[in-house]
């Protein structure tokens, strides 16, 4: 009989101050007893890239391949880019429904390719919405940014 993984529950968020300006990326995991908190930052970034790096550094940081996730974030960049635009971006060259060249690739590319080494089920739930998960990812997403401004 197959082993039945654990569930692991992840919640994102990204911050910027000013976009582009000084960003922060958070994920708070939890699997049983387990709880993990993630963040960093960058100090010239966009809202969007700090969405994407929360969620990929959080895919990176579970060792177990083919884990089952339930991955919330409060993106829907993030969330409709993963579950609906990248594979017609994937089709089309890398290139939008306007022919562009799809806005920071390099981290779609790499997202692409951690998410698939897991059985993940996408949530998008609405930001500052009082929900435990979201709201703790967001308070170390600033956390990431002030540490960042005042070293």
């Amino acid at each position: 009989m197959p082993e039945i993984k654990p569930e692991i529950l992840i919640y994102t968020d990204g911050a910027c101050r000013g976009n582009p300006g000084p960003g922060g990326w958070a994920a708070v995991l939890e699997s049983g007893l387990h709880y993990k908190e993630i963040y960093g930052g960058d100090l010239n970034t966009t809202n969007n890239r700090m969405e994407l790096v929360a969620t990929i550094e959080a895919l990176k940081s579970i060792k177990t391949p083919d884990s089952r996730i339930k991955l919330y974030t409060d993106s829907v960049y993030v969330k409709n880019g993963v579950t609906q635009w990248i594979k017609n971006w994937k089709k089309n060259g890398w290139k939008t429904a306007a022919k562009k060249p799809v806005k920071n690739m390099d981290l779609w590319l790499l997202l692409d390719e951690i998410q698939q080494r897991h059985d993940i089920e996408w949530f998008w739930i609405k930001g500052h919405a009082g929900h435990p998960g979201n709201e703790k990812a967001d308070q170390l997403a600033n956390r990431a940014i002030d540490e960042l401004i005042t070293g």
